[in-house]
């Protein structure tokens, strides 16, 4: 059964982040920048939260508040939801789908972050294993194989 290190092992593993003291500005900019809807908080080797596009939106944009004035910190998602590498792309599916979270980091037993999976990389490697799935039918219907 496929697990999220394998997704990991396909996309790099780098992970972007922002420190607490950053600003939101500053946050929406560097995910606008890289084209990605979170940013891992971290201080040392600790993860603090998650900030995303819906911190922005729901505490930031919709709360009226300064985005240069607001910080990181103020805002960001602290009750992390983490997966291990060994965790089955079914199970943090259905996770996220019942939490209604879009990103996951992935952590070890020893708390060593590994990457970050989001839903796009699930719903990806779901699209990707279904059209093997139909090359393969198709081969096999028509005697290819």
């Amino acid at each position: 059964m496929a697990s999220v290190k394998d997704i990991l092992a396909e996309k790099s593993s780098d992970v972007w982040s922002i420190s607490r003291k950053a600003s939101a500005l500053d946050a929406a900019e560097l995910m606008n920048q890289h084209k990605i809807g979170s940013l891992l908080v971290i201080t040392g080797d600790h993860i603090d939260g998650i900030f995303t596009e819906r911190d922005l939106l729901s505490r930031v944009v919709a709360a009226k508040r300064d985005s240069a004035g607001t910080l990181v910190e103020d805002v960001m998602t602290t009750e992390l939801a983490c997966c291990k590498p060994d965790t089955s792309i079914e199970e943090a599916r259905a996770f996220m789908r019942s939490k209604k979270v879009r990103h996951l980091p992935v952590i070890d037993s020893d708390g060593k972050l590994h990457g970050l999976i989001s839903i796009g990389d699930l719903n990806a490697w779901h699209l990707e294993t279904q059209e093997q799935t139909i090359t393969y039918l198709q081969q096999y219907i028509y005697g290819q194989i």
